[in-house]
């Protein structure tokens, strides 16, 4: 048997390749958009991929997994569990087959057993493995967003992220169950899980690739939660703010992602076209650094700086119904791929032109100013505050915003705030703020590209004000757990 893992970085997404070596066929499991990396993969060790599936209709990535089969010519296997709300659109295609708990299928000597795992979604569905030749048992299980390395997969993402009111609690009680069934598999079974750590599927997950049912069994808060009405509290608790693109991926998921056939080579646009672009007012997203974007900028653009969280933030704030230009430093030879390729992975697929250096140079030799962002420090801020000199607005997420924020001030979550700017008081400078700083760029870059006159950009964000020694006031239940934790001290 073959076995290899693939991990996107920007999505913390994992998916696997397993061949039979004696006959040349292969599966793909929880393939994501990058198809090209799983069919070269499996040529260099003389495979083809024979098979594709999924454990699921993700929420956090667009899966490839149509595509490749498709394009490889595959049979696509495809969960047929859940309710009505939940099943794959184009599941009448003629190279599907749809499966259920019990039902097993063969790749080459390779043996995959559906196992239904719902919770974290309805038609969830994990896959264990046997290497027929080699064992009278599975050797591993592939549990996409079920159990995790030290975690288990969130149950509220169909109601906070999907908008599907009151399936919350359900889906955790749903989870319990199903975990009761993943204890009762064999200990040495090898545990690989569909993300590690930095996912917003889950709270705690851990960096390490893989795990044993075992193992888990002892150090997974989750499986070791036996009590029902416990682990429903606390799967529940302190789950993150999920980016607000996670329903758009679902509803692609499942209707069927288009194919692509490749990324696309987006063509480069000269510095000499930007006038027209902005009169036309074109969605432009400046990819450079924040603190780049904060000394000079062109006006009207969004600051999305390429690094580790450019996938996230965005699809945290741009729009899914526009075209999208991108602005990239020239001295970066792959950056535009790279953000071509990122945004694709996300479903924002209608990039249609890349503007460098130029365009900045254009724009000054025309005899306009760029545009900068103020940053102030903490000691500022609270200067601000206290006169009640500035609007002072958090845009992180509920439960950082619980745990512990500035007193008084606004909390509008960044990919709440282009839809509320409405809300703010502009005759005054607007501070935005987040935890460390990098959220509240991009929020800075909204509102301006917005038309809002004075922003301003907490320096370091909250962590820059606690390391002050400013006041910060907590969300009554937060206070509540401090005074229980005060209790309980010993004297």
């Amino acid at each position: 048997m073959f076995f290899q893992r693939f991990y996107d970085t920007q999505l913390a997404q994992a998916s696997y390749l397993i061949g039979c070596q004696r006959t040349g066929e292969a599966v793909v499991v929880d393939a994501n958009r990058d198809i090209a990396q799983y069919l070269q993969a499996a040529a260099k060790e003389g495979l083809r991929v024979s098979h594709v599936t999924e454990t699921h209709i993700h929420a956090d990535f667009v899966s490839g997994s149509r595509e490749l089969a498709n394009e490889a010519g595959a049979q696509l296997l495809l969960s047929d569990e859940g309710d009505a709300d939940w099943k794959y659109a184009f599941a009448n295609e003629p190279n599907v087959q749809l499966v259920k708990d019990g039902d097993h299928f063969m790749v080459g000597n390779i043996r995959l057993d559906v196992l239904h795992t719902p919770g974290h979604t309805p038609e969830h569905v994990s896959f264990l493995v046997t290497d027929t030749p080699a064992a009278a048992g599975p050797w591993g299980i592939l549990t996409g967003d079920f159990v995790f390395v030290g975690d288990v997969g969130r149950p509220d993402l169909l109601e906070r992220a999907a908008g599907y009111t009151g399936t919350m609690e359900q889906g955790a009680r749903t989870l319990f169950h199903s975990l009761e069934r993943f204890r009762a598999l064999p200990d040495h079974l090898q545990v690989w899980p569909g993300h590690g750590a930095g996912s917003a599927c889950g709270k705690a997950l851990g960096a390490i690739p893989s795990t044993t049912v075992g193992y888990e069994k002892m150090s997974n808060w989750g499986v070791g939660t036996v009590d029902e009405g416990e682990f429903v509290r606390m799967v529940l608790e302190g789950q993150p703010e999920p980016p607000r693109y996670f329903a758009e991926m679902k509803r692609i998921n499942k209707v069927g992602p288009r194919l692509l056939h490749g990324f696309p080579e987006v063509a480069k646009v000269s510095g000499a076209s930007l006038q027209t672009l902005l009169e036309q007012h074109a969605l432009i997203v400046d990819t450079r650094a924040s603190d780049r974007f904060a000394a000079g900028h062109i006006p009207g653009t969004i600051n999305v700086p390429l690094n580790g969280s450019f996938t996230t933030f965005a699809g945290t704030v741009l729009p899914y119904d526009q075209d999208v230009l991108l602005l990239v430093d020239d001295a970066c030879t792959d950056c535009a791929a790279t953000a071509v390729r990122d945004l694709a992975m996300i479903g924002l697929d209608r990039v249609t032109g890349i503007l460098g250096n130029d365009a900045l140079a254009a724009f000054t030799a025309s005899g306009q100013p760029l545009q900068s962002v103020v940053q102030a420090s903490a000691f500022e801020v609270s200067a601000l505050l206290t006169t009640g000199s500035a609007t002072v607005i958090d845009v992180r997420g509920q439960s950082e915003w619980d745990a512990g924020h500035l007193p008084g001030v606004q909390h509008i979550p960044l990919g709440q705030l282009q839809r509320r700017i409405g809300e703010l008081q502009t005759g005054q400078p607007v501070v935005l703020q987040c935890q460390a700083g990098a959220r509240s760029a991009i929020a800075a870059s909204l509102l301006q590209a917005n038309g809002v006159p004075n922003v301003i950009n907490l320096s370091g964000g909250f962590g820059a004000w606690q390391e002050g020694g400013h006041a910060i006031e907590r969300a009554p239940a937060a206070q509540a757990t401090d005074a229980l934790l005060r209790e309980a001290q010993p004297v």
